[in-house]
C-alpha cells in the first residue's frame, strides 16, 4: 500500500510540473497520458475503475468538443474579425466603454460555449483589436487580462461551460438543471461584483480616448477572404454580415438551452451538443463550400486523452488514500453548518488548483465529498462550492486552470509579454475577495430558495 502510495503522488507530482513547464510546448496531453498509463499498470487503478471513467466523463467530453466545434466553425466564418470591429464601433472611441464592452464580450462567450473555448475566441479578438488601435503594451495588458479572468470565471453560472464542472456533476448525482437553479444567481452576482472590482483596480491603466483605428478590422478580412475568383459565397454588405452572424449567435444560444432541457428531461446533453455541431458544419459547407473534414485537423482531441487521463491519475490517489487524509480535516468544520462547509470547500479546492491546476484539484474534493455521508442538500452545496474554488479561486496564479494556461500560449505566439507582477496585482486583490462574496452569496441563496434555518 505504501508503495501505492509513492507511485501515485510521485506521477501526479511529475505530470503537473510537465504540464506546467511544457517543455518545447508539448501538449499537457502526454505527461497526462503517460502518468495514467504508469498507474493503470502498477495496478493502482483496476480494469473495473477504467470503465467507471469511462462512463462519468464520456458524455462531459463529447459536450465539451462539440461545442469547442462550434467554437472552430464560428471562426472559418469571420467571426473574430466581424467582432472585433463591432467592438470598435461600440466603445466609440472610449477605453472606459471598451473595457465593459470587452467583459460583456467574454461573458457570452464562454456561456455560448466553454471556458477553454472562450480563451481560444476572445483572446485572438482581443489581440486584433488593440493591436489595431496601435495600444502601447500597458494599455493592451489590463484588458487582455480582465477579459481572461471573467471569460474563465463565467464557467460558473451554468455547469455546461466547463468539462471538469461536467463530469463531477455525474458523481454526486446532480442534474444540469438543479446546477443551475442553485448557482446562477449567486454566481452571476458574484460575477458582477468581480468585474467591477477590477475596473476600479484598472481604471487609470486604461486609455481614456482611443486613437483611430489602423484600418477596418471587417473589411479588410472579408474583401480577402471572399474574393470572387475563390468561388466562396460571401455576405456582401456589413449590414447582412451582422444579421448573419447574429442567426448564428442565436442558433448556438438555442443549442445551450436545448441542452437545459434535455437535462430537466433526463435525455443525454451530448446528444444535444453533437446535433448542433452537425447542424453549423452543414450549415458552413452551405455558405462557404467548405469541406467539413478541415474540423478534424482543428479540433483539440487531445481534451478526450487529457480528461480521462487526468481522471485516471486523480482516481489513483483516491485509491491510494488521499481522500482518507482530506476526510479527517474536513469532517469537524462540516459538523459546524452548512456555511462553515462551503466556506471550507471554496477555500480547500482553490488551494488545491493553484498549485495542481483546477482539473485534478475539483476531482480531488468531489471524490472526497462522496466519501462524507454526507445529506443530499449540503453534498450539493458543498460540491458547488468546491466549484466557486476551482473557476474563480483557481484563478489566483496563472496557473490555476487549463485555460490560463491556455491564454499564456496564445500572448506568448503573439509575442505579448504579461509578467507575474501584473498578473498578481489583479488577481491577489480580485479573486480571494470575490470568493468570498460568491460562498456567501451560494449559502444565502440556497438557504432562501429551500428554506432552511
Amino acid at each position: 500500500m505504501n508503495f501505492h502510495i509513492m507511485i501515485s503522488v510521485f506521477v501526479f507530482l511529475m505530470t503537473m510540473l510537465v504540464i506546467f513547464w511544457r517543455p518545447k510546448g508539448i501538449n499537457e496531453a502526454w505527461p497526462a497520458a503517460i502518468g495514467a498509463g504508469i498507474i493503470i499498470i502498477t495496478g493502482i487503478v483496476t480494469q473495473d475503475n477504467v470503465f467507471d471513467i469511462l462512463h462519468k466523463i464520456g458524455g462531459a467530453s463529447i459536450t465539451i468538443i462539440s461545442t469547442i466545434v462550434m467554437a472552430v466553425i464560428l471562426e472559418s466564418f469571420g467571426f473574430f474579425h466581424w467582432s472585433a470591429s463591432r467592438l470598435a464601433v461600440l466603445a466609440r472611441g472610449s477605453g472606459y466603454r471598451l473595457y465593459w464592452y470587452i467583459q460583456l464580450l467574454c461573458f457570452l462567450m464562454t456561456l455560448l460555449f466553454n471556458n477553454d473555448g472562450s480563451i481560444l475566441i476572445t483572446t485572438p479578438i482581443l489581440i486584433l483589436l488593440l493591436r489595431n488601435f496601435r495600444l502601447k503594451p500597458h494599455h493592451q495588458i489590463p484588458y487582455l487580462l480582465t477579459g481572461a479572468l471573467i471569460a474563465t470565471a463565467s464557467s460558473t453560472p451554468i455547469g455546461v461551460s466547463n468539462i471538469v464542472n461536467l463530469i463531477s456533476l455525474k458523481i454526486v448525482d446532480m442534474t444540469l438543471f438543479m446546477y443551475t437553479a442553485m448557482m446562477f444567481v449567486p454566481a452571476m452576482l458574484g460575477l458582477i461584483f468581480m468585474s467591477l472590482l477590477m475596473y476600479i483596480l484598472v481604471k487609470n491603466t486604461l486609455p481614456k480616448k482611443l486613437p483611430p483605428m489602423t484600418y477596418d478590422i471587417e473589411q479588410a478580412y472579408f474583401t480577402k477572404k471572399f474574393h470572387p475568383l475563390k468561388g466562396t459565397v460571401s455576405v456582401e454588405t456589413k449590414r447582412q454580415r451582422t444579421k448573419f452572424m447574429l442567426r448564428i449567435l442565436l442558433f448556438v444560444l438555442l443549442i445551450r438551452c436545448s441542452i437545459f432541457v434535455a437535462s430537466y428531461l433526463s435525455i443525454p446533453i451530448e446528444i444535444i451538443a453533437v446535433l448542433g455541431s452537425l447542424v453549423l458544419l452543414i450549415w458552413r459547407w452551405y455558405y462557404l463550400r467548405t469541406n467539413p473534414y478541415d474540423i478534424l485537423k482543428k479540433t483539440p482531441w487531445h481534451i478526450l486523452i487529457f480528461a480521462f487521463s487526468m481522471y485516471v491519475i486523480i482516481y489513483g490517489l483516491h485509491n491510494s488514500g488521499l481522500t482518507v487524509l482530506l476526510l479527517k480535516i474536513c469532517e469537524p468544520i462540516v459538523e459546524q453548518g452548512i456555511f462553515q462547509a462551503t466556506l471550507l470547500m471554496g477555500s480547500l479546492v482553490s488551494i488545491l488548483s493553484n498549485f495542481f491546476n483546477n482539473h485534478p484539484a475539483l476531482l480531488i474534493g468531489t471524490i472526497t465529498l462522496t466519501e462524507m455521508n454526507l445529506d443530499p442538500i449540503t453534498l450539493k452545496t458543498m460540491y458547488l462550492a468546491s466549484i466557486l474554488g476551482s473557476d474563480i479561486g483557481a484563478l489566483l496564479l496563472p496557473i490555476g486552470t487549463l485555460a490560463s494556461l491556455i491564454w499564456m500560449h496564445i500572448l506568448k505566439q503573439n509575442k505579448i509579454k504579461v509578467e507575474w507582477k501584473d498578473y498578481l496585482r489583479i488577481s491577489l486583490i480580485v479573486v480571494p475577495l470575490t470568493l468570498i462574496v460568491t460562498v456567501i452569496l451560494l449559502s444565502a441563496w440556497v438557504h432562501f430558495i429551500l428554506g432552511l434555518r
